[in-house]
């Protein structure tokens, strides 16, 4: 994340910049926006605790009443009762409530208590991929070296032809990206680098939203695959994620209740 920010702080700001005043004020108002929003959600999801089960005394049956254990089983780690819903992690050595897995990315568990921080993490950080690929790329057009080619002319089309145009183009290109300047080397790599990451992260938020969206965890999804009791599928279970009051049905039109009204008055 660091090289990313910095490295494009260094490779886009001059080129942005020599564009005019307001491209480079804007481009530095989104870039800040993003970067702020990618550390602190990064260090929420990192560095606080991810969920700790309920902790209740437990021992002879005054100290534990009748019932207050059901459902409950004993984590052999931690030699306690574990709460429903309760996994114990070997990498943090302790029982995290709805766990969903150890992320080594951020080096904690994503569980109940930073979920949430986690996948604004996933959204930043692929949103701030996107902006510094498409960032790289018009900056680097900007200052390729111009493409040297012979194509000669062509009668007709011809699929030998057309193969020995695009190797020809692309050994132009080649031989022009020889000519790049340090600035152009870091574009390049900037933009392999966040496609790369992007490519992984989308498919990690897309996952993730799956799982929240059937009211999911992904242990408790493979504690459930194949096995036909399932998890009701509901945008409620993201609404309910994010802590949203309200739906977005209630701003919709009922037309269920208009149905009923015009069936009342056709009767």
């Amino acid at each position: 994340m660091l090289f990313l920010i910095c490295g494009g702080l260094w490779a886009i700001y001059p080129i942005i910049f020599s564009i005019s005043s307001f491209c480079g004020i804007f481009h530095s108002i989104v870039t800040m926006t993003l970067s702020i929003a990618t550390i602190s959600s990064f260090s929420l999801a990192a560095f606080q605790c991810a969920g700790m089960p309920p902790n209740i005394q437990w021992g002879s049956y005054p100290v534990v009443q009748k019932g207050e254990l059901e459902n409950y089983t004993f984590c052999h780690y931690c030699s306690k009762p574990k709460s429903p819903r309760t996994h114990h992690c070997i990498s943090c050595g302790i029982c995290i409530l709805d766990m969903d897995h150890h992320c080594p990315f951020i080096g904690n568990c994503v569980g109940a208590a930073n979920h949430r921080y986690f996948i604004l993490f996933l959204i930043s950080a692929v949103t701030s991929t996107i902006y510094v690929s498409i960032m790289s790329v018009y900056a680097g057009l900007r200052i390729w070296p111009p493409l040297t080619y012979r194509l000669g002319h062509f009668s007709g089309f011809n699929m030998d032809l057309a193969l020995r145009a695009m190797m020809e183009i692309f050994l132009s290109f080649l031989r022009s990206a020889v000519l790049l300047s340090a600035r152009g080397l870091v574009l390049v790599y900037l933009f392999v680098s966040s496609v790369s990451v992007q490519i992984g992260l989308s498919v990690l938020l897309w996952q993730q939203l799956c799982f929240i969206y059937e009211g999911k965890t992904y242990l408790s999804h493979l504690s459930t695959r194949g096995n036909e009791e399932i998890g009701r599928k509901d945008c409620q279970n993201l609404f309910r994620f994010f802590e949203c009051p309200y739906s977005i049905s209630r701003y919709l039109p009922n037309f269920s209740r208009y149905r009923k009204r015009h069936e009342m008055k056709g009767s």
